[in-house]
Formats: structure tokens, sequence, C-alpha cells
């Protein structure tokens, strides 16, 4: 009787085409990975749209701000767990930080990590909500009250000097952040595109498609969580937050499709040897994942709808179906993007002779239902985190007077 693995790899073998070394038959870097630089990519696209409500004064998106700290510490807390169920051994993991290699950009991702969590993200957020923290607190029951003031850290000063230096403190951190922001994904496509040895990775332009990619999914998703929270909460949604927000994505997406088509060409034009095997790798293997759902579903087809909604003046009702359906299909495309690195980077032989295949599994620590409960757990996170910081409910002007005397 053939054994399970046995039988997987003898599947694989039989979709395998052309010369292909044993030790390439199987795909190593599954779907867990390809959910990692999904989940940062929302991070840094979600603190880029906060970003733009303190650094550049869009007063529109004001209303999505808090959100959108919230939503990118949701994504934040829960993008480690995805490496650390691929390694064998995730218990060793913090030996990164007791015997930091830093020649290795893979292991350097604890310290980015660490500081855009511990120093960026979570000071912003405090700062934010400290004021509101306190007031909430004076009239709440005991569970919820304590753990106000602990999140405070027993602060109690609410005067306008304090809130004033509360204020500068959120717009400095804001400006450290959005570098910080650019690093934590960009950092991603550095590690693809450095690996000189991979022609599908091995580009100049890969941290920067990373980065904008990332963006585009960033606000995307803010966008759809706003549009799906607010008429929940039986409120009305802002529409011209709603415009800029996908205004902001129409511009975003304009970029990042531009960038991708020029890394297209950029390869196109070299036409070096691997030339051919990669576009049997299109041609074949990526086919439906980067054709149909990358660049027609997930980028064209959006993208025609946000033109239309710009040259014709639809109603108010028919704009948020177009932004809404056009908001799942980019987080659709920019999946099937990380997908199309991660999964078909390692779907063609090193001798450029042969195409494999990938085989997922069901169960499991890489299987489908592991990444399905990774993508669901960011947002119960983010349950969580509304329900102890609500970011639609500030602080009466009337008890911070109170408290204030």
């Amino acid at each position: 009787m053939i054994q399970p693995l046995h039988q997987t790899l003898y599947e694989l073998l039989k979709q395998a085409t052309g010369f292909i070394y044993p030790n390439e038959i199987e795909v190593h870097w599954g779907i867990l990975v390809v959910v990692y630089p999904y989940l940062t990519g929302l991070v840094a696209g979600a603190f880029i749209l906060a970003s733009l409500v303190k650094v550049f004064n869009v007063k529109e998106v004001q209303s999505v701000y808090r959100l959108s700290l919230l939503t990118a510490l949701a994504f934040l807390i829960i993008a480690p767990l995805p490496l650390l169920l691929h390694l064998g051994h995730p218990e060793r993991s913090f030996e990164i930080f007791l015997n930091p290699n830093f020649t290795s950009a893979m292991a350097m991702f604890g310290f980015v990590y660490a500081w855009y969590l511990m120093v960026v993200l979570l000071l912003e957020i405090w700062f934010t909500y400290r004021k509101d923290i306190i007031l909430w607190s004076k009239n709440e029951r005991f569970m919820m009250r304590w753990i106000h003031k602990i999140i405070s850290l027993f602060s109690t000063d609410v005067s306008e000097k304090s809130v004033i230096f509360d204020k500068k403190m959120v717009k400095v951190i804001t400006i450290i952040g959005i570098p910080s922001a650019f690093l934590l994904h960009g950092y991603v496509g550095f590690i693809f595109g450095s690996i000189k040895a991979n022609p599908w990775w091995s580009s100049v332009l890969m941290p920067i498609v990373f980065l904008f990619s990332a963006i585009v999914s960033g606000i995307a998703l803010v966008i759809l969580i706003y549009m799906i929270v607010t008429p929940s909460r039986r409120q009305e949604i802002d529409m011209a937050c709603l415009d800029k927000m996908a205004s902001f994505l129409f511009y975003a997406v304009i970029i990042d499709f531009s960038l991708e088509l020029l890394d297209f060409i950029h390869r196109l034009y070299e036409s070096e040897e691997s030339i051919k095997i990669l576009s049997d790798l299109v041609m074949n293997k990526l086919f439906i994942s980067l054709g149909i759902i990358q660049v027609l579903l997930g980028m064209l087809l959006p993208l025609g709808v946000m033109v239309a909604i710009k040259f014709f003046r639809f109603d108010a009702e028919l704009r948020k179906l177009l932004y809404f359906v056009s908001a799942i299909l980019i987080q659709l495309g920019i999946f099937a993007t990380r997908w199309n690195v991660v999964v078909g980077g390692q779907m063609f032989s090193k001798s450029f002779r042969g195409l494999t295949a990938y085989k997922m599994e069901l169960t499991g620590f890489e299987g489908i239902f592991m990444a399905l409960l990774l993508l669901v757990l960011p947002f119960i996170v983010l349950a969580i985190l509304v329900k102890i910081l609500p970011p639609w409910e500030p602080a009466p002007v009337s008890d911070l007077e109170a408290v204030s005397d």
C-alpha cells in the first residue's frame, strides 16, 4: 500500500512536465508563506491610510482614522503566525533576538516587527486614545474600568496641555511610522527580489511592487470594514469619506498596475535564458491565478469600475455597491499576487527545463483550513480591539470639562 507522502509525491510527479530534479518536485513554501506577506501588506496599507489624516491633513478620512489604526494592529498581531506555524520548531523563534544575525533578511524581520509594533503602532494608538480612555473609565463597570485604567497606565491628566502634547506625539510618531510601514512590507519584497538564482523573484522592482500592492490592499480592506461596520451600527456611511478613500485607492491601483507592467516589460526586454520557462509558467501553471484572477479580476476590472465612477455621476447607493465589489475583487487580486510570487517562483526547475505543481492539503499546519483560520483571526482580534477601544466614540466635551475642573 502506498503511503500518503509517497502518494502525494506520485501525484505531483504525474503533473510535472519536462526535466525536474527529485528535490524540485515538492513546493516547500506553501499557502502559509503566501498568507504571511498578504497580512503584512494589509498592515502597511491600513497605516498609510491613517497617516493621511495626521501628516497630510486629509480631513475627509478623519472618521476612519482610528479604525485604520486598530485594523493595522489586529493584522500585525497575527502576521507572524503563518511563519511560526511553517517552522519546524516555532518555539525557537525567540533566538533571533538572543543571537541576532544582521546579515539575514529573514532574521531581521523580528526586529522590524518589534519596532513597528512596540514603538510605532502601540504608541500612536496609546496617545490617540489616552484622553478618551481616562474619561471612559469614570463611568464604566468594574471590569472595563480596570481594563481602561491599565491601558492608560493609570494616567489621569486630561488637561489642555497634556492633550496638546498627545496630539504632537501622534503626529511625530506617524511621521516616523510612514517609513517604518514602508520598511515593514518593502523588506518582504526585498527578500524575494534579492534571490538572484531565481529569475521569477530577482527584480529590483520587487520591493516597490510589494509596497504599492500593500497600500492598495490595505485601503481596500478599510473600505470593506467601514462599509460593513457602519450600517451594522445603524449609522449612515459618510460618502465624502468613502469617495476620498476610493480616490486614493484608484491612484494606488494605477501606480501598482504601472509598476507591475514595467516589471513585465523589463523581463521581456532582457529576454534572459529563463524567459522561455517563465513564459511556459505563466501560460500553463499560472494562467488562471495570474492572467484571470490577478490581472483581469483583481486589477483591470476594479480599475475600469473606478474610472467609470470618476466619469459618470452615479448616485450614492450605486457608488457604494461598486466600491464594495471593487474592494473585494482587489483583495482577491492581491492575494493572487502573493500566490503567484511565492508559489510560482518554486514551480520551475533550476535547470529551466521543467515545471512542477503545488498540491494543497485541506488539513494540517500547511492546509487550506489553517490558512483560512489565519485570515479570519485578525477580524476576531479587531472585534475585541473595537470593543475595548471604540473607534467612533470620542469622549464628550462635558466630561472633559468636568475632569479638568
